[in-house]
């Protein structure tokens, strides 16, 4: 069995009773060296610090000779980006038994007054910081390192969202802990250069501006090279993201799908694939714009090999370049969605091809604004979309 004790900043003071006597009986005591270092001579055990990188050292646990429990020391709660969600993928759940600690979360809310329940938690642990710019509500945010603040509070100034509150709270439970709070505007003119690295931010993103689904136009960066608002929405029907999964937006432009995959559910990512580096860089601004996780790469079907394989692939551009379709059909598992939208006849032709071939669904979507025709309004019709959805089977 191995037995993951949580432990806060207040040490071994401020553990319960049975996570002290599993500690106390312990003969091996994993952990990182800051942890270790938090127990005290009660724990006759064995000390070993994680070792880089830590995944494979993971695996080698079981092989500790004649010993009946392992122990693991880790931050707060083990299964809140924890190192024991990690040992239950690895081992299952019958053979890693958890003792959590007051999270750091629930500690950050209880110092700002916050309902748990009403608020996010966004790791930066492994992930990039603008991952955590949000365009309203409030959030917990798990630092990565002491720089971490500073970094978020220059994105959110950058990105409109400077009237936020950024509150970066130290050492939560310990005897150093400490608490300070700023605009992100105030934060990014004057850095905290003396941050403790073990930090969490609890940030209020303000302006409040939040949108479910199918931004506007405008609030993008593009060049007229983007799939519009009416049939972003029903093209995020279509490919249906759920909760985790990932996305190859192929011929991205101005990445607005990738963008809005990423926004419609929990730890939704994309891989936005374009031909031309300028567009790159705008899908670069909007993703850091809305905290998508958008990892931006170059043209289809070149930059195909190398990506994490996709749950869903929607083609917006480039579908008549050589091997775009077929490299994206052999990348997708079987299950996998792909939704092709096109306007050109020379587009419409290989998707026809196509859906005789593997079948699916075709729609042609035709929308109309209105707009002024002298002293009266008049229906000015976009050019209509062919959209081609289908499963792989």
């Amino acid at each position: 069995m191995i037995v993951v004790v949580g432990i806060g900043a207040d040490g071994m003071s401020g553990l319960p009773t049975a996570s002290r006597a599993e500690l106390t009986r312990a003969t091996i005591v994993y952990g990182s060296s800051r942890q270790l270092d938090l127990l005290d001579d009660t724990v006759s055990a064995l000390r070993r610090a994680w070792p880089s990188p830590l995944l494979p050292a993971l695996r080698t646990l079981v092989d500790d000779q004649g010993v009946h429990d392992i122990h693991v020391v880790a931050s707060g709660d083990p299964l809140l980006h924890g190192i024991g969600n990690t040992l239950i993928k690895m081992f299952g759940a019958d053979r890693v038994a958890v003792l959590p600690h007051v999270s750091s979360v629930t500690l950050a809310c209880a110092r700002v007054g916050w309902a748990v329940q009403d608020t996010e938690i966004i790791s930066l642990v492994t992930a990039r910081v603008h991952t955590a710019v949000r365009r309203g509500g409030q959030a917990v945010v798990l630092s990565r390192d002491a720089d971490s603040p500073a970094t978020l509070a220059r994105l959110l100034a950058e990105t409109g969202r400077g009237d936020s509150e950024l509150t970066i709270l130290e050492q939560l439970g310990g005897p150093r802990e400490r608490r300070r709070s700023a605009t992100a505007r105030e934060w990014a003119g004057r850095p905290p250069h003396d941050v403790d690295k073990l930090n969490v931010m609890a940030v209020r993103y303000l302006p409040d501006e939040r949108v479910a689904h199918a931004l506007p136009d405008h609030v993008f960066a593009h060049d007229g090279q983007m799939t519009k608002q009416s049939v972003r929405a029903v093209t995020l029907a279509a490919l249906g993201p759920r909760p985790g999964e990932l996305l190859w937006d192929v011929g991205s432009g101005s990445g607005s799908i990738a963008v809005e995959w990423c926004r419609s559910a929990s730890g939704c990512a994309a891989v936005a694939f374009e031909r031309d580096a300028v567009r790159r860089a705008r899908i670069e601004t909007n993703a850091i714009a809305f905290g998508a996780a958008v990892d931006v790469r170059g043209p289809a079907p070149e930059y195909f090999d190398g990506a994490p394989e996709p749950a869903a692939v929607f083609v917006g551009g480039g579908i008549t370049q050589p091997g775009v379709l077929e490299g994206c059909f052999d990348h997708l598992p079987v299950g996998g969605r792909l939704v092709a939208n096109v306007v050109t006849v020379e587009s419409e032709a290989i998707v026809a091809q196509w859906y005789s071939q593997v079948g699916g669904t075709l729609r042609r979507y035709q929308h109309y604004h209105g707009e002024p025709v002298g002293g009266f309004t008049g229906w000015r019709g976009a050019m209509p979309v062919t959209q081609w959805v289908v499963t792989k089977r």
